[in-house]
C-alpha cells in the first residue's frame, strides 16, 4: 500500500514527475516533501493537527526494511536545522555571539524591533564577509531562531500567567490571607469528594499545583530546545520526538483508548528524566506526588501521543487565564447586566476570579480523569489527564457563563478563536 500512497503524492504534486518510470526515480522529491512537512510541523505545532499523525505513521511503515526494498529507496532524510546550515557556512561561532539573543528575540515594541534589526545587521556584516548569498542564508538562520523564540514564548506564556495567578491570589501555607493581602480560598482536596482521587492539605495542593505548572513550563521550553540541540538526535531533533517514532518498530494493540501503535520513546524519556531531575533539585527534596513517567505503555503509547498531550497545555491554560484576567473582568463588570450577574453570583469581580482559580487549582489537579484508579493519580502523565478532565466538565460549572461572555468557544485551539 505504501507505493500506492506515494504514487498518489507524486501525481498530486506534478503530473510530469509522476510520469517517471518508477518511484525510485522520484526519491529526492519524496524525501524533500516529507522533510519539509516534518520541519514545518516542528515550527508550527498548531498546523497539520490531523495530517501530521498520518504522515508520521506512513513514514513509520515506509521506513521498514521490507518496504524500503520494495520502494527502492529510503524516503527519510535529515531535517534541516539552523545548526546544520551554520556548519555548512562555517559560522557555528554565530551561536556564541553575545548579540544573538537580541537578534533572535521576540520584539514587542518599535524600540525593540529597531534594536533587533540593528543587531541582525551587525551580525550579518560580521559573518557574511560581503557575500550577498551568504548573507541571505545567514539571515534565514537568524529568522528561524527568532521564530523558535516566539514559539517558546507563545507556549510558555500561558503557564507563566497561571503561575502568577497562583502566587498572587493564594498563599503557600495559609488559607486566610493571600500574598496580596486579600482573603484566600483553601485548596485542600479529599479523595472521593468533588471527583478528587487525591487527598492534599492546602499547603500540599499549592505545592503540587505549582510544581506541575513548573514541570509543564520546563517541558515546553526543553521540547522546543530539542529543535536545535545537535548533541541530541541530529537527524530528527526538530520534529517533536519523531526520531523515537521513526527509529524502531511498534506493536499495534488496544490500549483502552482505541488501537494505538505502542512504541518505546528513549529520547523523550531522557528529556523527561533530565527535566524532572533538575526541577526536583530546585525544589530541595519537597516534591509532591509521583515521579513516574508513562511512555510506551497504555497511558502514553508513543512519542506522538506525548507531543499531543503537552501541546494541549497552552490551549488549556490560555482560555482560563484570559477569562479571569483583570482586563476581561473589568470589561465585563463595566456592562450593567453582566455586573449584576457577577455581584449576585459571586459578590464581586475579585471573588469571581478567586472562585474560578480555586476550583481549577483544586479539581484541575486532583488525580481524576482516568478510567480506573490505577491509571489516575499524581504521576507526571496524570497531572495533565486531570487538567483535561476539568476542561471536559467546564460547561457544568456555575461560572461557565463568565467564560462564554469572555469569548470562550472551546479548548481545541481553533484558528482565530481562543
Amino acid at each position: 500500500s505504501q507505493p500506492c500512497y506515494m504514487t498518489g503524492l507524486a501525481v498530486a504534486a506534478s503530473l510530469k514527475v509522476s510520469h517517471e518510470p518508477c518511484l525510485e526515480a522520484n526519491a529526492d522529491v519524496f524525501r524533500e516533501a516529507f522533510e519539509v512537512g516534518r520541519r514545518f510541523k516542528g515550527m508550527n505545532p498548531d498546523k497539520m493537527r490531523a495530517s501530521y499523525g498520518k504522515l508520521i505513521y506512513m513514514l513509520q511503515d515506509a521506513t521498514a526494511p521490507d518496504v524500503i526494498r520494495e520502494l527502492g529507496f529510503d524516503p527519510l532524510s535529515r531535517v534541516q536545522t539552523v545548526h546544520a546550515e551554520l556548519a555548512l557556512l562555517s559560522c557555528l561561532d554565530l551561536l556564541e555571539e553575545p548579540e544573538l539573543p537580541l537578534a533572535a528575540s521576540p520584539a514587542h515594541s518599535a524600540e525593540a524591533a529597531d534594536a533587533k534589526a540593528a543587531a541582525t545587521a551587525r551580525l550579518l556584516a560580521r559573518f557574511a564577509d560581503g557575500d550577498a548569498e551568504r548573507a541571505v542564508r545567514l539571515e534565514r538562520c537568524l529568522l528561524s531562531l527568532a521564530d523558535h523564540a516566539c514559539l517558546v514564548e507563545a507556549h510558555v506564556s500561558p503557564v507563566d500567567a497561571m503561575l502568577r495567578l497562583l502566587r498572587t491570589h493564594f498563599s503557600p501555607a495559609s488559607t486566610s490571607v493571600g500574598p496580596g493581602g486579600a482573603a484566600s480560598a483553601s485548596l485542600q482536596i479529599t479523595a472521593g469528594r468533588g471527583g478528587a482521587r487525591l487527598s492534599h492539605s492546602h499547603a500540599s495542593q499549592y505545592a503540587y499545583v505549582e510544581q506541575s505548572l513548573l514541570l509543564w513550563r520546563a517541558v515546553l521550553a526543553c521540547r522546543a530546545e530539542l529543535r536545535r540541540a545537535p548533541r541530541r538526535a541530529p537527524a530528527e531533533a526538530g520534529a517533536f520526538g519523531t526520531q523515537d517514532l521513526l527509529s524502531g518498530g511498534y506493536r499495534l494493540r488496544d490500549t483502552g483508548q482505541g488501537r494505538h501503535r505502542v512504541q518505546s520513546a528513549p529520547n523523550v524519556g531522557q528529556l523527561m528524566s533530565e527535566v524532572l531531575r533538575r526541577l526536583q533539585a530546585e525544589q530541595g527534596g519537597g516534591w509532591v506526588g509521583s515521579s513516574a513517567v508513562h511512555l510506551g505503555d497504555d497511558d502514553v503509547p508513543n512519542a506522538l501521543v506525548w507531543v499531543d498531550k503537552y501541546s494541549q497545555v497552552p490551549r488549556i491554560l490560555g482560555p482560563i487565564a484570559h477569562a479571569v484576567s483583570q482586563s476581561t473582568l473589568d470589561s465585563l463588570a463595566a456592562k450593567p447586566g453582566v455586573r449584576g450577574y457577577i455581584v449576585s453570583a459571586f459578590g464581586s469581580a475579585e471573588a469571581c476570579r478567586l472562585a474560578v482559580l480555586a476550583d481549577f487549582f483544586k479539581h484541575g489537579f486532583d488525580g481524576s480523569g482516568a478510567d480506573n484508579f490505577f491509571d489516575a493519580g499524581s504521576c507526571i502523565d496524570g497531572r495533565l489527564t486531570s487538567a483535561w478532565h476539568f476542561c471536559a466538565r467546564l460547561s457544568k460549572k456555575p461560572y461557565y457563563p463568565l467564560f462564554q461572555m469572555s469569548g470562550f468557544v472551546g479548548f481545541d485551539g481553533a484558528f482565530g478563536r481562543r
